[in-house]
């Protein structure tokens, strides 16, 4: 009878961890969707190809000044694997599951090689990370391709599609960044 319940106790606590985390994350979607506006929906002409498609894993967005603060409007914060596809008009990502995250040429701010984002950390520079504008908020797209040998090439290609003031004030960012992170990771 103990053991009952004691299982019965730990059941419980665990129905009440997953609620909490569920309540939480409703909450931030409330949140941001009302903070930020309708992400863009893929044309129907994207525009030809700039690079073969690449297959991996869409990691997920953030805002651009936190790595940890995942965007969870509607299933945009849930990871998937997918294919992102480099056109002229934008970035299209592709997800299995769940709905397609187009980017559009004109609000592509950077893009950089990353070991971080959402929550997720990888070995070396092993994510594609685009920093682009939604509304006036920054936010980082992250994908991890299956061919890392493709990825500069890919951060070469979406860097083409910001205009050069863009990219010019993404990096100063991008610099300061890595000096407070280098900063907290000295503490």
């Amino acid at each position: 009878m103990e053991r009952t319940l004691w299982v019965l106790a730990i059941a419980a606590l665990a129905a009440l961890v997953f609620f909490g985390m569920r309540r939480g994350w409703l909450a931030r979607a409330r949140r941001q969707s009302a903070e930020l506006p309708a992400f863009p929906t893929p044309p129907a002409e994207p525009g030809e190809e700039a690079l073969p498609a690449e297959t991996g894993m869409y990691v997920g967005t953030t805002k651009a000044d936190d790595w940890q603060d995942r965007v969870a409007v509607g299933d945009i914060g849930h990871r998937a694997n997918g294919t992102a596809r480099l056109h002229d008009r934008g970035v299209l990502i592709e997800r299995d599951g769940a709905s397609a995250l187009w980017i559009p040429a004109e609000s592509v701010v950077d893009a950089r090689l990353d070991h971080k984002l959402a929550n997720k950390v990888v070995p070396g520079a092993g994510l594609v990370v685009v920093t682009w504008r939604l509304g006036d908020h920054l936010l980082d797209t992250g994908f991890r391709g299956d061919d890392k040998q493709a990825q500069t090439g890919w951060v070469e290609a979406i860097r083409a599609l910001a205009p050069a003031d863009d990219v010019a004030r993404s990096e100063a960012r991008t610099e300061t960044t890595r000096e407070r992170d280098s900063r907290q990771e000295e503490k």
